[in-house]
């Protein structure tokens, strides 16, 4: 169950009312939810009826069932107020999204375009990783044991050491 998000995903449906969404497949310039998607992953969706003056649109997050079915779990704005579309018959089409709410992004009215100061970045030295086969790090006392025990008069590893901070 992972959230996937890629580019160019759209697929055609002629489902109907405010029920899951049968995928009637891409066409030649667009990949299929399949083609990215296993089953109970979740994307965000849009949803656009292609009747010329058809006032009907979706946006949401939605769950792959793995038969080529996506399932509108959450509606997060729509042509209905927000709520659940009742589709007409017709054509439409679904595609992954990233809606504006969901979006990370600075303020370009902003003098501050510093995203340190959106986001606060903590100390994350390997210093306090224990040391072990599983952990492939460099830490402090990695290197420091490195230099104490090698038999390297050329200065390779102290030249490592500093190179890597």
């Amino acid at each position: 169950m992972a959230l996937i998000l890629r580019d160019r995903v759209r697929e055609s449906t002629t489902t109907t009312g405010t029920s899951n969404l049968t995928l009637g497949g891409a066409s030649a310039t667009f990949d299929t939810f399949a083609s990215v998607m296993s089953t109970n992953d979740t994307t965000y969706y849009a949803i656009v009826h292609t009747a010329n003056g058809t006032d009907e649109w979706e946006v949401g997050l939605g769950t792959y069932s793995g038969t080529n079915t996506l399932t509108r779990t959450t509606v997060l704005s729509s042509s209905n107020s927000g709520s659940a579309v009742n589709f007409s018959a017709g054509t439409k089409f679904v595609f992954m999204t990233l809606p504006a709410g969901a979006a990370a992004h600075l303020d370009p009215a902003s003098n501050d375009q510093d995203l340190a100061s959106v986001i606060t970045f903590g100390n994350h030295d390997t210093d306090n990783l224990s040391e072990g086969s599983t952990n492939l790090y460099y830490t402090n006392s990695r290197v420091d044991a490195r230099i104490a025990t090698s038999a390297d008069p050329a200065g390779t590893a102290v030249a490592l050491a500093i190179a890597l901070g």
